[in-house]
């Protein structure tokens, strides 16, 4: 079996980290060997986070290197843009519609690229979905993570719904489980 590489790229607070170690608890209870690797920019000021999750029979390294990734989980366009030279040629892109401006975009300082999407499109297969807006109707927009899982574990069919659905009763803190397992299924449905 070929080891398979997910990038999760989205920008501080997002929930990033979540949704890697989600991730990489379902692939564990299923077998696989799994390797993940954080790589924190200013995240807590909303600047660029990208975890790497790497599985198969035997991973020796986490890192994805530039045309590697399978699957690239952007929690926001620009950061799928940023980090698209990592995808594999077949690879997937799974895309959240939402803007996300930074600080030097708010204050004036800079633009926000135009196009963003329609430019992803040109080189890679791209699902975009509006996460945000699903998260809301879930209960909250901060789970937007778990709505872009839900999507991503559509692609992923060695792993059944259920291993997913008790990977956040085990992760996700008691109070956001449902909230959580609701966003996941709004995504698996997209």
């Amino acid at each position: 079996m070929k080891n398979t590489s997910i990038m999760i790229v989205g920008v501080g607070g997002q929930g990033t980290l979540l949704a890697s170690r989600l991730i990489g608890h379902v692939l564990i209870e299923k077998g696989y060997d799994v390797k993940l690797s954080e790589v924190h920019g200013m995240s807590q000021r909303g600047g660029s986070v990208v975890t790497y999750v790497k599985y198969g029979e035997k991973v020796y390294s986490p890192i994805v290197d530039p045309g590697e990734a399978d699957f690239i989980l952007s929690f926001e366009a620009v950061e799928a843009a940023r980090w698209i030279g990592h995808l594999a040629p077949e690879g997937k892109v799974i895309t959240n519609t939402r803007e996300i401006y930074p600080m030097p975009v708010i204050s004036g300082l800079m633009a926000y690229p135009e196009n963003v999407s329609e430019k992803i499109k040109k080189d890679a297969d791209v699902v975009s979905v509006n996460a945000l807006d699903l998260a809301e109707a879930a209960g909250s927009g901060k789970a937007v993570n778990t709505v872009l899982l839900g999507v991503l574990s559509k692609f992923m069919p060695e792993i059944e719904e259920n291993a997913w659905l008790e990977a956040i009763e085990t992760i996700v803190k008691p109070q956001f489980v449902e909230l959580n397992k609701k966003a996941f299924l709004m995504g698996r449905a997209q």
